[in-house]
């Protein structure tokens, strides 16, 4: 695609980035070709910018390793080893990498990222389909995926982590601030959420789950340890742990949520070891059912 001067100008460019065309390109240039000379010529911001108002494009690029300060690509970026990049990474469509994903900046992905190995952003994550790390991921700001999210190792997230679709973690999840998850949340080890904790469908954790504020699910919660809030626990079906449920000071625990009363012994099941203080509804099941 190749955008002409009038076509730029129509978008009402800022004086400077539209001057700085003008002066490369004359009456116009390819697309991605634009994109390549402003990240080179450190203007990655307008870069980001260009993108945003003419959209992602069709266009693959393939190469063996990226090692670079910076990189906006409108279409699919595939990548056959290892990303290593000091500032932002933006790409339009679908970005796979076959090893690591280092970036200094922030990470955005219009679609699908898919990378064989540890996935490490100093800023935030935000991807617009699904999000495959062979390995763990690592968010020092916020974190948005979309779509499905798969991390063969642990995810964490030092802003709010909020997932559009279901959630496969292999061994810790731990986010900074609160955890939305769409559908269902799985995890190997513990769950740890700074501020409130929901998912729409179920949760299940091998270790434990624990929120500073409320927990709560659409469907049943099971931790292999301790469930346990700040705040009020709620949940649609059943709650199971094995070591214990607790809700925070002055809160209760509320199962069943979305099932019938005379359906509750079935389908709103409490078991732990212990009765938990303050179950305000759902079927004690007792120690036995865990």
């Amino acid at each position: 695609m190749v955008l002409t001067r009038s076509f730029v100008r129509a978008k009402r460019p800022c004086t400077d980035g539209f001057r700085w065309f003008v002066r490369q390109f004359n009456d116009g240039g390819h697309y991605q070709e634009l994109l390549d000379r402003m990240v080179a010529a450190g203007r990655v911001g307008d870069a980001c910018w260009l993108l945003e108002q003419f959209g992602p494009t069709d266009e693959v690029r393939e190469v063996d390793a990226i090692d670079a300060e910076a990189i906006v690509f409108s279409g699919t970026l595939r990548v056959r080893g290892g990303i290593d990049v000091e500032g932002i990474v933006r790409v339009g469509r679908a970005l796979h990498a076959g090893g690591g994903l280092r970036v200094g900046g922030d990470l955005i992905v219009g679609e699908d990222l898919r990378t064989e190995g540890k996935v490490r952003v100093t800023g935030r994550i935000d991807i617009g389909g699904d999000l495959r790390a062979g390995w763990g991921v690592e968010c020092a700001g916020e974190l948005r995926c979309a779509g499905d999210l798969r991390a063969g190792w642990a995810l964490r997230c030092d802003g709010r982590l909020h997932l559009g679709g279901n959630a496969f973690v292999g061994l810790e999840l731990d986010a900074g601030s609160e955890l939305r998850c769409a559908k269902s949340l799985q995890v190997g080890g513990d769950i740890v959420a700074a501020e409130g904790l929901r998912a729409e469908q179920g949760i299940t954790a091998g270790g434990s789950i624990r929120a500073d504020l409320h927990l709560e699910a659409g469907w049943g919660i099971k931790a292999g340890g301790l469930i346990a809030a700040g705040g009020a626990i709620r949940v649609g079906e059943g709650l199971h742990a094995g070591e214990g449920i607790a809700a925070g000071a002055g809160y209760g625990v509320f199962a069943g949520l979305g099932v019938h009363m005379e359906a509750w012994e079935a389908s709103a099941r409490v078991s732990a070891p212990h009765k938990p203080a303050g179950l305000m509804s759902g079927w004690w099941a007792g120690p036995a059912a865990c």
